[in-house]
């Protein structure tokens, strides 16, 4: 049974429709993105165990996805800080790669434009790919790398590979929607391996978001 929505205030929502997707102002001109402004925290490549990154476990992707599914998750994604970019490090911990969309790109870990502005990045306190629970990331569509700007054309049995902490797994997208601002249950967790990827929608505006949902293929 999946754990009930996030009890996130209407400010929080606003601010997470601020950071998360991608950060947006909108003038009488039309629509003005937030540039960084200030030199963003050391690069950590290749170390998931900075900053309360949890390891994911050196074993195969089924076995991964198969020791405890069924299990109740107690992660939670963390809290979204007031500043879009608020002190964060920025850690790359791996690749994401979407053949269907021509898709090879580096993974970080941070809820702050800080990272995402370098690339997808995961959201702390949701699973990480391999594990029980909704792997969650943002990621831009028209702006820096834009590595999300063709997610809507994936469909139904398209793959997301994660390659985190030397652990390949895959997954195959099971469906889209396009949802509010106000819609954070995206990111709540699951008792079995699913993956989330969401960007704001259309391109060029932060009306909506475009949220792909994924699950792991077992022996992927």
């Amino acid at each position: 049974m999946r754990p009930s929505r996030l009890g996130l205030s209407a400010p929080d929502t606003r601010r997470l429709l601020i950071i998360l997707l991608a950060g947006v102002l909108v003038s009488a001109g039309g629509l003005v993105w937030l540039e960084q402004t200030g030199p963003a925290g050391a690069q950590t490549k290749d170390n998931p165990s900075v900053r309360g990154i949890r390891p994911v476990a050196t074993t195969t992707t089924s076995t991964a996805a198969g020791a405890g599914a069924g299990a109740p998750t107690t992660a939670r994604p963390i809290d979204v800080p007031e500043d879009p970019y608020a002190e964060e490090p920025v850690q790359e911990i791996g690749t994401i790669d979407i053949p269907k969309i021509g898709l090879h790109h580096p993974v970080f870990h941070g809820i702050t434009l800080r990272n995402i502005d370098h690339g997808p990045s995961h959201w702390p306190g949701t699973a990480l790919p391999g594990e029980n629970g909704n792997t969650v990331f943002a990621g831009h569509r028209v702006t820096h790398t834009h590595p999300f700007r063709r997610i809507d054309e994936l469909v139904p049995g398209d793959q997301v590979i994660f390659t985190v902490a030397g652990v390949r797994s895959v997954y195959v997208v099971t469906g889209h929607e396009v949802v509010t601002p106000a819609a954070v249950h995206i990111a709540d967790q699951t008792s079995t391996p699913t993956g989330t990827l969401f960007a704001c929608h259309p391109p060029h505006s932060a009306r909506y978001r475009f949220v792909v949902h994924l699950a792991l293929l077992a022996g992927g």
